[in-house]
């Protein structure tokens, strides 16, 4: 009679048990790491969110796109513009260092002064520099004219401009001192212009010998009585856009009307077309 072999102990139950013990640690590794991932945030653990910075932390606008050299050039009037007197320049006018290299004691005047002799109305960094200049002479009446184009934000342009407009009151008379101990006698006024562009600004300014104390006290003008020679310079800025053009226009004497509004009218004329063939050609 065979027996039965003998009954093996069957390996289901062991494997379960297994199963069951790493199931159990997973279970505890996870809840571990979740706990962990929440400690002291409140927060459940995944990805970490990028850094929202503050607006202050931004980078400021970019400047608007300024005119090509090719195209400020364009945009600059030349000696045919102004009539048969007017020609290249020579060289800069002596009046230059003998009456504008002058300073005041009033912040605006000095400023005033500075802009009339170095002529960056509008700034000295290299966000603000020309992108092309023209200089021209009058060989009859001795006027020299400086014409710039600039290119630069609106709102700042503006700002200029604006501050152009104040300078009939804060400076309308007053006295400067020239290097050499020399005392000027300055009087701004305002200029009226051509509707020419967005925004616009004009200012004449004379400049000459100070008159004797006691001439002050009467409010005229006595420069001319005593033969002294008298510097007249008219200073003119027109915004087109992004774009602004700039000049001025000094004699000793009266400059002429007629070559400050013909700048203003066909500068703006010219910028304006240069703008338009800059887009065209983007």
């Amino acid at each position: 009679m065979q027996h039965a072999p003998a009954d093996r102990p069957s390996s289901v139950p062991a494997a379960r048990t297994l199963l069951g013990a790493a199931l159990a640690a997973v279970l505890a590794l996870t809840a571990t790491a979740c706990a962990g991932g929440g400690r002291g945030t409140g927060r459940p653990a995944g990805p970490v969110p990028p850094t929202v910075r503050s607006p202050a932390a931004h980078p400021s606008p970019a400047l608007p796109p300024a005119l090509t050299r090719g195209q400020a050039r364009a945009a600059l009037i030349t000696a045919a513009d102004l009539g048969e007197a007017w020609e290249p320049t020579r060289g800069a006018a002596t009046w230059r260092d003998e009456l504008l290299k002058a300073t005041a004691g009033r912040p605006d005047c000095r400023r005033l002064l500075d802009v009339l002799y170095t002529e960056d109305l509008f700034g000295t960094d290299a966000a603000t520099a020309p992108r092309a200049t023209a200089a021209l002479d009058d060989a009859d009446g001795g006027a020299q004219l400086h014409y710039r184009v600039t290119s630069y934000r609106a709102a700042d342009l503006d700002r200029t401009l604006a501050w152009l407009g104040t300078l009939p009151d804060a400076c309308g008379h007053f006295t400067a001192r020239a290097g050499h101990g020399a005392v000027r006698d300055v009087r701004v006024t305002g200029l009226p212009l051509p509707e020419a562009g967005d925004a616009r600004g004009g200012l004449r300014v004379t400049v000459g010998e100070a008159p004797p104390d006691d001439a002050t006290d009467t409010g005229r003008d006595t420069r001319a009585d005593t033969g002294d020679q008298v510097l007249t310079v008219d200073l003119v800025a027109v915004r087109i856009g992004d774009d602004a053009i700039s000049l001025t226009n000094g004699t000793l004497g009266e400059p002429p009307d007629d070559a400050t509004r013909t700048a203003v009218e066909a500068g703006t004329e010219r910028l304006t077309e240069a703008r338009r063939q800059g887009r065209v050609q983007v």
